[in-house]
């Protein structure tokens, strides 16, 4: 199975997880994408791999319009369901690849991304493409996870993420981002890392995880090398409240 097939076989099975997961569903990261992009009411919006549409319904209310997009079916049902729920009539919801997005050039003021790219097969191709669809002066916003410089932490973390969801591509360091950033033509006016508290047991459930998994997975914190251990920040590893962090970028570019 490709890797695109594999996220929507997952995320389609796991879609209500994400509807109502509180990392997703608030926290102050969600303030900050706001705070970073200014939104005005006249803008046009897409949000890319909306996922359970929190992104989409935070911006939905200082803007003209929004158009969420998913690659899964059954994800992009539960966000319409759910922001519909939420008295919100300003959104529009459209099945798309991010890598190929079905709009024409020039056609939005934002793009937003948010806690998705991880999962794409070609993230500079996702870049490219919101390019070609931002306005003169627009803005791709990207929230994703970050990994640290250094390549053996990096790759044990990204490994990590993936033994708890297969659909996990990889994820990349703040200097990696920028590059891409820059290779498609953006200007990067702002980045930030944002580090998230998440309780273990809650987040690998969240994608199904078996109690073998669950127990490998905990064994992964135990034997994490220094550097990674540092990352991970684990907690309570062997209890029931165990807890980890892992680190977020926020990256803004401008099309000029």
């Amino acid at each position: 199975m490709d890797s695109k097939k594999q996220s929507q076989h997952r995320f389609g099975k796991f879609a209500d997880s994400y509807i109502t997961s509180q990392t997703h569903a608030k926290g102050y990261d969600l303030e900050r994408l706001i705070a970073i992009a200014q939104p005005q009411s006249d803008w046009s919006v897409l949000d890319v791999a909306t996922g359970g549409g929190h992104t989409a319904l935070k911006f939905a209310h200082h803007v003209k319009k929004v158009v969420a997009t998913d690659i899964t079916p059954r994800m992009l049902a539960k966000a319409s369901d759910f922001i519909t729920s939420q008295g919100v009539r300003n959104v529009e919801f459209k099945p798309a690849d991010a890598e190929n997005l079905p709009f024409e050039a020039g056609t939005f003021d934002l793009v937003t991304c948010r806690i998705a790219p991880h999962h794409f097969p070609d993230c500079q191709q996702f870049i490219h493409t919101s390019w070609r669809v931002l306005k003169t002066g627009g803005s791709l916003l990207v929230q994703d996870h970050v990994l640290p410089d250094d390549d053996i932490a990096a790759r044990y973390i990204d490994d990590f993420e993936r033994w708890r969801d297969p659909s996990h591509n990889r994820a990349f360091s703040h200097t990696r981002w920028k590059q891409m950033f820059t290779i498609a033509g953006f200007t990067v006016e702002h980045t930030e890392e944002v580090i998230k508290r998440h309780p273990f047991i809650p987040w690998a459930e969240r994608q199904g995880c078996t109690s073998g998994i669950i127990a490998e997975l905990r064994q992964k914190l135990t034997n994490a090398p220094p550097l990674a251990a540092t990352w991970f920040q684990a907690e309570n590893i062997s209890e029931e409240n165990a807890s980890f962090v892992n680190h977020h970028i926020i990256i803004r570019g401008k099309k000029p």
